[in-house]
């Protein structure tokens, strides 16, 4: 089987508007968390957001005519912008590459008007295609292979990458730019998302999410687009690519238990981690860190652990386990990509993001979850898990590259 290796990253988030000001705000401790600016939030329960700034502007600019980007919201152009850079950051020459063996896969939940884009009301019927993002990136770099997007809940992106690894797997591709972008901080979803008592409601940026904490309340949301480019190993050799890391495994699976709540004890959680495992051939003692999908939700957080018990057994205990969730909020369709990219760099680089804001800890969680502070670890295996709203489930394995 042909072996899929990553060789270009992209990001925009609240704490770095590229995937390099990402990593090192992640490492550093930053936190995106901010009292919400970009509308009244009086009515709502809710106050704080990880919001992203318009330094991602300076990117789409370079690749989009001003004409092509009215035509979209800020979510398309959140993974506008990461895609660009991650194009760029694999080196391709589409000169010298063909383009129908390039397949391009984002995971977007909602396009989602801010307030002042419902007031515009221009070019709504393009802004409301969620097909729009793969279109315009595939218009500008030239790819003709599968073209498409896909919404499985907060599991949008990492679907889209394990996607991508089956079309490289299959020789339907050689390449596959695969990510996910959300920008859902407006009246609606925070009203529904507090409603289902799922958001925190605490006004302090600095605390309002705590994964894995006794006192956690809920997730805040987060903004961003991710995209990871992966690529068969032959051609990124052929070419002389830079490549990070394989990635070596791949889950997507359903619960087919609840529409919003995880499966009991977090049995499909397990079964989520168990198939990629087998789909990369790594024994679970062989995984070195897990960037859990952590959401700060009392269920999400205690299932999860419970899960990663009922998968590594005793080596759980030898595990570094961290959200970065609470640096950059709940960015939903994006948290597959954006969490994938951390494992990535946490091999390349040897240094484990931390879980912020983690204080009192909950004797019902007790993995180590690298509370607070960045820290060196040899980590030559890393999986990133996402849990979505639907029962949606997946796992991705990133393994380091030794030729």
């Amino acid at each position: 089987m042909r072996k899929v290796v990553v060789t270009g990253m992209g990001a925009v988030t609240s704490i770095g508007a590229t995937m390099p000001a990402f990593w090192d705000g992640l490492v550093s401790g930053k936190c995106g968390m901010k009292k919400i600016e970009r509308m009244s939030v009086e009515e709502h329960e809710t106050t704080v957001a990880a919001e992203v700034d318009e330094a991602y502007q300076t990117e789409i600019s370079k690749y989009w005519k001003k004409r092509q980007l009215g035509a979209t919201t800020a979510t398309t152009q959140f993974g506008l912008a990461s895609a660009a850079e991650a194009v760029t950051d694999c080196g391709v020459d589409m000169n010298e590459y063909d383009g129908s063996k390039v397949g391009v896969i984002f995971g977007v939940i909602d396009t989602v008007y801010e307030d002042a884009e419902c007031e515009k009301k221009n070019n709504l019927t393009l802004k409301n295609m969620p097909n729009g993002l793969p279109a315009l990136i595939a218009l500008k770099f030239g790819f003709q292979g599968p073209n498409f997007s896909l919404s499985t809940a907060c599991a949008s992106s990492a679907y889209a990458i394990a996607l991508g690894k089956q079309m490289i797997e299959s020789g339907l591709c050689d390449m596959v730019v695969a990510g996910g972008t959300s920008g859902m901080v407006s009246h609606d979803t925070i009203t529904g998302f507090n409603q289902l008592l799922a958001m925190s409601v605490n006004p302090d940026p600095e605390t309002a999410a705590r994964p894995f904490t006794k006192n956690r309340d809920g997730f805040i949301m987060g903004e961003g687009g991710g995209t990871i480019i992966l690529e068969a190993e032959e051609s990124a050799k052929k070419r002389g690519a830079r490549i990070y890391c394989e990635l070596a495994g791949a889950s997507a699976t359903c619960e087919a238990f609840n529409l919003t709540a995880p499966q009991t004890d977090g049995i499909g959680m397990a079964v989520s981690m168990r198939k990629a495992l087998e789909d990369a051939a790594v024994s679970p003692d062989e995984v070195n860190y897990i960037n859990a999908h952590g959401t700060s939700t009392s269920l999400n957080d205690l299932y999860e652990t419970k899960a990663i018990h009922s998968v590594f057994g005793d080596h759980a205990k030898e595990l570094a386990v961290s959200s970065i969730k609470a640096a950059i909020g709940h960015t939903l369709g994006a948290c597959g990509a954006l969490e994938g990219i951390a494992c990535v760099k946490a091999i390349e680089t040897g240094i484990l993001p931390p879980t912020l804001h983690y204080d009192e800890p909950d004797e019902e969680l007790d993995l180590d979850y690298v509370p607070n502070e960045a820290r060196k670890a040899d980590v030559n295996v890393a999986i990133s898990n996402s849990f979505g709203f639907g029962g949606h489930n997946s796992t991705l394995v990133f393994r380091r590259y030794n030729g």
